[in-house]
């Protein structure tokens, strides 16, 4: 019996995807499938960082088509593409997408979140950027262990700062350490709009916008003039972080910028003498607070002293620990951060005209 292109379609549709739970053919990554010459070949085609899973959805494809009986040519990749954003913005040149990281209080780690979550998608093979938004208290520098002024070659435009393969933009590298920001929410969005046009990313995948906390100047700014992709709040279980980053969420719900997922920092504690767990801050809040608004849930984080150390020494957990426990959590809401912007419609303002009526 001669294999058909819709028996490999057919096999194909069985092999799940382990990071989407879908399989191929739904997810439509599969491209060039043809059968030539006796031999099946096929591209699987992830929209989302997938460096160390490459091998093992290999494995799994191969295997599901082991029993068609044909040698198998197959090539598994990742390719990221721009996604929507607000109506009436484009994607900035140079970045596909935008990730904001926001929290509706201080004090929550989102700063960690949001340089872990960037280190984990670059871990993956991504290309990424992060933006220091908190222009009052700018902390990725000291996180990220950058120190000194970034470059200009024009006069006009930076070039980014670069450590543990990410690039970083901030107000932190253009003022004194010690020295306090005393402005005025208009200097502040500006300020901001200047840190994100005139840094010159380099064809980032991700730009990881760390916000301050709150729903004032900066987050109008940024919902009405930065395209993003989508945001992610982090919370803790306390109910007063809740109430605020509840707040925090309906924001952005409000200014049509599609909320990715929410995460939970210091769930649990561990005693590191005993390893007795208690719940300092609450249990549950960030799950129940994704139910009612429904959303994703992407994860939670333990209240941890070696996170606070790691990041305090411009080496945060997943590159000061790669392969540790706590590492693989924060990889792992990095994967469904990127799958949740995979699975948005395709950008294609690109692909319009741009129209001019004139009168002549």
């Amino acid at each position: 019996m001669s294999i058909t292109v819709e028996d490999v379609k057919t096999a194909l549709s069985r092999v799940i995807d382990p990071n989407t739970t879908k399989d191929f053919i739904a997810t439509k990554s599969v491209r060039n499938l043809k059968i030539d010459n006796g031999t099946i070949s096929l591209d699987i085609e992830l929209g989302y960082p997938a460096k160390s899973q490459l091998e093992p959805i290999r494995a799994s494809v191969l295997e599901a088509l082991q029993g068609l009986g044909l040698p198998v040519s197959l090539n598994v990749y990742s390719k990221i593409i721009a996604h929507t954003v607000q109506r009436g913005l484009k994607p900035l040149p140079n970045v596909k997408n935008i990730i904001a990281v926001a929290s509706g209080k201080g004090g929550v780690g989102k700063s960690t979140t949001a340089v872990n979550l960037a280190l984990a998608l670059a871990a993956e093979g991504a290309t990424v950027g992060v933006l220091d938004a908190d222009i009052y208290g700018p902390s990725q520098p000291m996180m990220l262990g950058v120190s000194g002024r970034p470059i200009t070659k024009d006069g006009k435009s930076m070039e980014p700062m670069e450590n543990h393969g990410v690039q970083v933009s901030s107000i932190g590298f253009l003022i004194d350490p010690d020295e306090p920001m005393v402005w005025r929410g208009p200097m502040v969005t500006q300020a901001l709009q200047q840190l994100l046009d005139q840094t010159n990313w380099r064809d980032l995948d991700y730009l990881v916008i760390d916000m301050p906390p709150g729903t004032g100047d900066i987050q109008l700014t940024l919902s009405q003039k930065v395209p993003v992709t989508g945001a992610v709040i982090v919370t803790t279980p306390q109910d007063i972080a809740l109430l605020d980053a509840r707040k925090g969420l309906k924001m952005f719900e409000k200014v049509g910028i599609p909320i990715l997922g929410v995460v939970e920092n210091m769930s649990t504690h561990i005693c590191s003498n005993c390893g007795h767990v208690e719940e300092i801050f609450g249990a549950g809040g960030g799950e129940k607070m994704t139910q009612d608004f429904k959303v994703d849930f992407l994860g939670k984080l333990p209240l941890k002293m070696s996170i606070r150390e790691q990041t305090d020494s411009g080496k945060p957990t997943v590159v000061a620990d790669p392969d540790g426990p706590v590492a693989q959590i924060y990889k792992e809401i990095a994967r469904k951060v990127a799958i949740r912007v995979a699975e948005k419609a395709k950008d294609m303002t690109s692909k319009f005209p741009t129209i001019v009526v004139k009168n002549d």
